[in-house]
This record gives structure tokens, C-alpha cells and sequence, in this order.
């Protein structure tokens, strides 16, 4: 080849192998995924910690693997007078965000296709009508509640309470029959209330609306006063945080007895479904829709542009210092040391967004957007951790809903990171398929795995796991186990229940 003078040729540099896998995942297959994996994976995850949290052994585990306020400090009895928190009190709180977070997705599209807002509330009341039935149904037909004289015909009872459930809440394609589905939901429906109505209960106690599961009817009241409001304000961010202060002023001067501040506190029209208490959750499920909003706009650029995803190596720093900061503040938190833990998370969120600044693209900027929100609500909650008196779950404080709403943005860059940028399938998919079915998993360990291991004579073994706390955590980890791999074989079935 002839060269001239004042030009010169180089051959096209080769592609390492890392950098022709990388550029290949952009290309052909970051941009083929559409749905939210890190969200799943992140529901999944809370659904299998609150198995875990209620299945491991009572009273022989480390004071951190309980509730902070029920534990070995309490003598296993409620204490509030207990400040800080563990592992076990992020469970709730990273569900609530989740169901937030999937606001913008199972309503913001409906929306976006046309659907009606009036059409969206509606579904948001029946959705939570629902819902109030799942908690009030499961309460009663867990095997404890039963007042059978046989146990055995109680864990009958409830493996076959938890099979009518799949005609509750599945739809199930009817061909020839018009309307056929709604037929088999409604007749259902019609035979767990007949169920409900005539079963015998322990302690001679009788059929009650008021007797639910807490965290479902919690759940209940979010689907419907949460989603109504995200419905009004999908369009003006501002405003839907702003509500945030008026329901901060009902807890503070409901104190004041006689003022119609405390008549808003105290009214409910249907005492079994609502209470103005419930919505204390809209601090951490109003959040969670601004982290879906994110997710969803990040999810749009990305299936519009090929930008290339950030190193591998920077991306796993960042979702190890994310890890750590949630580590760092539930031992400081725990342990009160505030002041050490408060220099550690400036220090810890210093180095993300000195690693974030790094690279630049799509993914930085969502992780960005992530990052922000919860730096910002984290040290909210810091801030607010010495009043009333300290962070705790139950009565649950400021400082709680702040801190574990910024922990939860935290802790979603790092299931960005492993589920949706660099698809880890060993470790993600387990928690994507149980967080895609979120129900099933709930009521999974009591309506079919401890059923089955009393039918099967188990019992007595389940037993020998409550002599130490290696065997009693060993005992939590395979119930969950059992439980997840119920919800996961009911995902890929595609048994869903939805509501």
C-alpha cells in the first residue's frame, strides 16, 4: 500500500473479548428487555425476607434477627421503648415501595393508552375490595385458627383453601362460555364466604370482618387511597408530594382531643377496612411511585439509544458501597451509634457520587436520579432519628419512614445493577419469579409447606431446628425455600394471582 506524505494508516483496533461481549449485550440485548427485572427482583426480595423473618426459630437467634423491638432485649415481648432497627424491619417498608414503584407500570400505562382516570379509580377500589377479602380469608384458614379437633383436617382445610384461591384471583380462559371467568371468580368468591361463615375457630372465637391479616389490609388501604391519589397526581410530582405534609399534621394534632383534626384521625366509616393510621404508609409509598417514574423513563431512553452500559468493575463498586451503606445504617442504627453512623453515610454517599461521576450514560443518569432521592431522604431520616425519642418500627417514627424510603432507592441501584444491566440469572431470577407473584409466596409457607410437612409426620423434625441459632436459622431458610419454590413453579405455569 502506497502512503503519502502526510497521511499514515492504522489497522482497526481488535475488540477484546470483554469488549465484544459488552458491546454485544448493548446491542442485542439491553435493548430487547423491556420489563422492570431489578423491580421484580426487588419485590421478590421483600417477599422473601418476610418469610424468612416469620419462619426462622423462635428465641434461640441473635437479638438483630428479630424485630428490633420484639426480641432477646425485650424478652421476646413488645417494648417500644426500644430504639433502632434490623433487617426485619426493611421488609414491610421495601414491599410498600415496591407496590409504589409499580404504580407508574399497572397504572401510568393504562393511563397513557387511553383508559379513563374515572376507570383506573374504579379499579384501584375493587383492587382494594379485593385485596381486604385476601387478608380477612387467609387470616381465618390458617391451620392455628381453625378449632377442628383434628389437626390434620385443619392442614387439609387449608391446603384446599389455598387451591380455591387460584380460582379467586386467576383468570382462567373460558372459551366457549361468555363471561365465563367473572362466573368462576364470583363462584369462588361466593363459596370461601360460605367457607368462612361455617368453619369452626380455635378458642371458640366466630367469623369476624375485624379479624384480618395487618399487612394485607395495610396493603388494602394503600391500593385504594394511594392509588387514587397517584391517579390524580401523575401529572404534577409536586402536588403529590405535597399531601405528605397535611397527613404529618393530622398524627401531630390529632394529640389535641376535641379538635376536628383528632374527628379526622378517629372517623371510619368501615372500621374493619380503613383507618386514617394507614396512611402513615403514603411516606414511603409515595416515594416508591417517583422511583417507578424513574425506572419507567430510564426504560424508555434505554430501548431508544444504544449507549454503552458502564464498566462491569465500576458498576459492582457501586453496588457494593450501596449494600454497605444499608449495612452501616442498620448496625449504626441498632447498635445507637448515631454520630459514627451519621459521618459513615455522608462518607459512603460521598464515594457513590464520586464513583457515579465517573462514567456517564443512560444508566449513570438514572442511578443518578436514584442515588439523589435517597441521599436526600436517608439524611432526612438521620435527622430526624432523635425525635420521638428514636428510629422504631412500632409506633413507627419519622425518621423510619424517611430512612428506610431512602434506603429502598439505595438498594435499587444495586438490583439495577445485578438484574437489569448485568443480568445475573443465578442470583436474580429465583427473587424475579417470586416477585412476580407475590401472593402465592405470602401465604405459601402456612396454606402449603408447614400443611404438608404436619401431613407428611415432619413435625416432630421441624422440632430439632429450635436448639441453636445455626439450626434455627437453618430451619427459616428451608421453609422459605419450600415457599418460594411454590411461587416460582406457579410463575412458570403462568398461574398468576392478580387482584
Amino acid at each position: 500500500t502506497n502512503f503519502s506524505k502526510n497521511s499514515f494508516y492504522l489497522p482497526p483496533k481488535p475488540l477484546r473479548l470483554g469488549e465484544f461481549l459488552t458491546n454485544y449485550w448493548t446491542i442485542n440485548i439491553m435493548n430487547k428487555m423491556k420489563r422492570a427485572y431489578s423491580l421484580d427482583a426487588f419485590r421478590g426480595y421483600a417477599i422473601l425476607t418476610m418469610i424468612l423473618s416469620g419462619t426462622i426459630a423462635s428465641g434461640v437467634l441473635p437479638a438483630w434477627m428479630y424485630h428490633a423491638q420484639v426480641g432477646p432485649r425485650s424478652n421476646f415481648s413488645f417494648d417500644p421503648s426500644i430504639y433502632g432497627i434490623t433487617w426485619v424491619d426493611l421488609v414491610f417498608p421495601f414491599f410498600l415501595f415496591a407496590m409504589g414503584a409499580a404504580f407508574p407500570f399497572s397504572i401510568g400505562s393504562k393511563y397513557e393508552k387511553g383508559t379513563p382516570a374515572i376507570h383506573l379509580i374504579w379499579s384501584s377500589i375493587k383492587r382494594g375490595i379485593k385485596l381486604a377479602f385476601f387478608a380477612i380469608f387467609i387470616q381465618h384458614v390458617y391451620p392455628w385458627n381453625l378449632g377442628f379437633e383434628s389437626t390434620y383436617i385443619s392442614w387439609l382445610v387449608a391446603i384446599a383453601s389455598f387451591f380455591l384461591m387460584f380460582f379467586m384471583f386467576m383468570d382462567i380462559p373460558v372459551k366457549k362460555i361468555k363471561w365465563g371467568n367473572y362466573l368462576i371468580k364470583l363462584s369462588a368468591f361466593v363459596i370461601g364466604g360460605v367457607l368462612l361463615l361455617n368453619l369452626p375457630y380455635a378458642n371458640q372465637k366466630t367469623f369476624s370482618l375485624s379479624y384480618s391479616n395487618i399487612i394485607i389490609l395495610v396493603l388494602a388501604n394503600m391500593a385504594v387511597f394511594a392509588s387514587i391519589w397517584y391517579i390524580l397526581t401523575m401529572k404534577n410530582r409536586l402536588l403529590r408530594i405535597g399531601i405528605l405534609p397535611f397527613i404529618m399534621a393530622v398524627f401531630l394534632g390529632s394529640s389535641t382531643s376535641g379538635s376536628w383534626v383528632s374527628w379526622i384521625m378517629e372517623y371510619s366509616p368501615v372500621p374493619w377496612f380503613y383507618s386514617f393510621y394507614y396512611l402513615k404508609y403514603f411516606f414511603i409509598v409515595i416515594p416508591g411511585t417517583i422511583a417507578g417514574e424513574y425506572l419507567k423513563e430510564w426504560l424508555t431512553k434505554r430501548d431508544n439509544t444504544q449507549s454503552v452500559i458502564p464498566s462491569r468493575k465500576l458498576s459492582y463498586m457501586v453496588a457494593s458501597v450501596c449494600v454497605l451503606l444499608i449495612v452501616c445504617n442498620l448496625y449504626g442504627l441498632y447498635t445507637r451509634q448515631l454520630v459514627l453512623n451519621l459521618f459513615l453515610t455522608l462518607a459512603l454517599l460521598f464515594v457513590l457520587w464520586f464513583l457515579m461521576k465517573k462514567e456517564q450514560g443512560v444508566d449513570i443518569t438514572y442511578w443518578n436520579k436514584l442515588f439523589q432521592a435517597g441521599c436526600y431522604l436517608l439524611l432526612l431520616g438521620l435527622f430526624f432519628e432523635a425525635y420521638q425519642g428514636g428510629i422504631r418500627k412500632d409506633d413507627s417514627t419519622y425518621s423510619y419512614y424517611f430512612v428506610t424510603s431512602g434506603l429502598a432507592f439505595i438498594a435499587l441501584i444495586a438490583f439495577s445493577i445485578f438484574c437489569d444491566v448485568y443480568r445475573c440469572n443465578k442470583l436474580a431470577r429465583p427473587l424475579e419469579m417470586a416477585g412476580q407473584n407475590p401472593m402465592i409466596a405470602y401465604v405459601a409457607p402456612q396454606l402449603v409447606v408447614n400443611p404438608i410437612i404436619g401431613l407428611l409426620g415432619a413435625n416432630s423434625l421441624l422440632e430439632l431446628f429450635n436448639q441453636n441459632a445455626f439450626l434455627g436459622f437453618l430451619r427459616g431458610v428451608l421453609i422459605t425455600s419450600l415457599a418460594i419454590i411454590v411461587a416460582v413453579i406457579c410463575t412458570r405455569l403462568k398461574y398468576f394471582w392478580r387482584t
